[in-house]
């Protein structure tokens, strides 16, 4: 098997572990897979969930919190040994883990704790439920996760949503959007995109042919073209297509979509391309962005590093000071305070000191 058909093997196999714990709430820590990245938090080696558990009632039992004990337990362990934790509180005490943190803990850093204590799954579907939800719709997450899935974590995705929401996420997405932005998303749902890693120079030649006659070459665009290329070549093609566009027009295909689209489906199909070439990239960014300006979206900041912790955040760590000349650490050492600080600094690797 090449390197990278073993890595997305690998990353597969991890959120079959996730999908498992999600239907069953079983878990076996000696069968543990790992994530295709560099992740900065793993499984706590010689895991006992009793001996967690019982910290975590000390640290919550009686007058005032020891919040750095409440850390040092959550945030140190992985999605799936914080599941066995908490069925073991509620074996040991008969009290729900979530609603203590609840009722100890306040703002962002309850809310982080909280994510934490999620199921990974349940999570995700969470955050795409919420951004639909109410009055107008957060394209932004429906752009960060469903623009940056694999089949299996779509198809997975999917399932838990009409399980816990007891409706279609694509019956969703076409309610909630609009437009070349809702075929967009209804396309990625249908998880169908070519995952062989296998690319073919002659036909990449064909699509980049396609996709310039089909914007730049005509008045108007062929919206169908971008849509059907994008979320069906497996992402080595579409950089492979990228490279051929270049060379036939002397620019990347990045800008041809900016003068061709504008607004989400725009934002859409630069997520897709952006992946295709540096995802680790393409998080910093959204990192970034959760705490540049004034004041900090930290609904974003959490959902980020939750969901990435386990993954890839080192990666992110590297092409974040790359990208912006400072530390992931001093940009939430700025933006955030106190114990929510220093959970973050726990989940991206750093020790909480300065």
């Amino acid at each position: 098997m090449s390197g990278m058909g073993f890595r997305q093997s690998h990353y597969k196999l991890y959120w079959q572990r996730l999908f498992f714990l999600d239907i069953h709430r079983k878990a076996d820590i000696n069968k543990m897979s790992y994530p295709f990245g560099n992740p900065t938090l793993v499984p706590a080696q010689s895991f006992d969930p009793v001996v967690d558990a019982q910290a975590l009632r000390k640290a919550m039992k009686g007058f005032g919190t020891d919040e750095d004990g409440i850390i040092n337990v959550i945030c140190r362990r992985s999605n799936e040994q914080r599941q066995i934790i908490q069925r073991t509180y509620k074996t040991n005490f008969g009290k729900d883990l979530i609603e203590d943190i609840r009722s100890e803990t306040s703002g962002n850093f309850e809310n982080l704790l909280v994510a934490l204590l999620t199921p990974i799954v349940d999570f995700y579907v969470k955050e795409l439920h919420d951004a639909m939800a109410g009055i107008g719709t957060d394209e932004d997450v429906l752009i960060e996760m469903l623009c940056t899935m694999s089949n299996y974590e779509i198809h997975t995705i999917k399932h838990a949503y009409e399980r816990i929401y007891g409706k279609s996420l694509e019956n969703e997405l076409m309610s909630e959007t609009s437009g070349n932005f809702k075929r967009l998303l209804v396309s990625l749902c249908a998880g169908g995109r070519d995952e062989s890693g296998v690319v073919d120079h002659d036909a990449a030649t064909r699509d980049a042919t396609e996709l310039l006659r089909a914007g730049e070459l005509r008045v108007g665009t062929d919206e169908s073209t971008f849509n059907m290329v994008f979320c069906q070549r497996n992402f080595a093609q579409i950089k492979l297509i990228c490279e051929k566009y270049q060379q036939m027009t002397g620019h990347g295909l990045e800008k041809a979509i900016k003068n061709e689209f504008s607004g989400d489906i725009m934002d859409g199909l630069i997520a897709i391309l952006q992946c295709t070439t540096n995802k680790a990239e393409f998080f910093a960014s959204r990192l970034h962005k959760s705490m540049a300006g004034i004041g900090t979206n930290d609904t974003q900041l959490i959902r980020l590093i939750v969901t990435r912790c386990e993954i890839d955040l080192n990666d992110i760590k590297v092409a974040f000071e790359r990208l912006y000349g400072k530390s992931l650490r001093s940009w939430i050492k700025g933006d955030t305070s106190g114990h929510y600080k220093h959970a973050l600094y726990a989940l991206i690797g750093e020790n909480r000191s300065s």
